[in-house]
């Protein structure tokens, strides 16, 4: 049986490919500070894209982007700040997420929502 964490790894490769596809310059990926983690911090023009990844095996429990909460959202607004006093160069950025649902370990869909923001 394939574990959460890779499952997760799994959708984060499949989120970066789409991404380059896309024309986005991947910045980081799994970029840590202190207890935050964003999943891919990506760039396309001047924007800089502070991305989610959610990746389900199935929809027993919702779809993948169901599962993103309030507090979730908060660490990553926390985490963009951290990064954006870091990284100076980035004056604009969004929030998007990337929902991925996999069927027998095949990409079935890949849902982007772009500008979330709670």
């Amino acid at each position: 049986m394939i574990s959460n964490r890779d499952k997760g790894a799994k959708g984060e490769a499949v989120a970066v490919a789409y991404l380059l596809l896309l024309g986005y310059e991947i910045q980081e990926r799994n970029w840590r500070y202190h207890h935050l983690e964003v999943d891919i911090i990506a760039s396309k023009d001047t924007l800089l894209h502070i991305i989610e990844v959610k990746t389900r095996h199935s929809e027993k429990y919702g779809k993948p982007e169901e599962s993103i909460t309030k507090d979730k959202m908060t660490f990553l607004k926390n985490a963009a700040e951290a990064y954006q006093f870091q990284h100076r160069k980035w004056q604009y950025l969004q929030f998007d997420v990337i929902a991925i649902t996999m069927t027998n370990n095949q990409t079935s869909e890949i849902f982007m929502i772009e500008d979330v923001y709670f």
